[in-house]
């Protein structure tokens, strides 16, 4: 992160808010080197500055992670990373025949980001599956 970079971190749920604030005094993060905002997610996005961001990691509600990406996509510049956890939930994405919605949901999302003209994807398969994409 460049010296004058500022991590921001959303999370609805005060007390692991209030984690990320311990953490980062712990590994001597400055408090003005971040900004932890408490609130739903896709009501902040909303908010947020329209290609100002460097890095967007996506860790949330499965079943609103398509609309995580679509504000992830707008709100980073070009050259900017999506990074989505949980891609192979559980190893379920890999297996057709599992078929629940948030299963379907998280292997729709992998297909449409490979496909799109917008971002070169690779899937990590570490811990529960890291999806990496580059905006061009």
């Amino acid at each position: 992160m460049p010296a004058d970079g500022v991590l921001t971190t959303i999370d609805s749920e005060t007390d692991h808010q209030q984690a990320a604030k311990d953490a980062f005094a712990a590994a001597g993060v400055p408090h003005q080197r971040t900004r932890v905002i408490t609130g739903r997610a896709q009501d902040v996005l909303a908010r947020m500055t329209d290609g100002a961001y460097d890095l967007a990691f996506i860790d949330g509600d499965k079943g609103e992670y398509a609309e995580y990406v679509a504000a992830a996509t707008r709100l980073l510049r070009s050259g900017g990373v999506l990074v989505l956890d949980n891609m192979l939930w559980h190893d379920r994405v890999a297996g057709p025949a599992v078929r629940d919605v948030a299963t379907r949901g998280l292997r729709d999302l992998g297909k449409v980001l490979r496909a799109a003209d917008e971002f070169v994807t690779t899937l990590l398969a570490v811990g529960d599956g890291l999806l990496v994409a580059v905006k061009r």
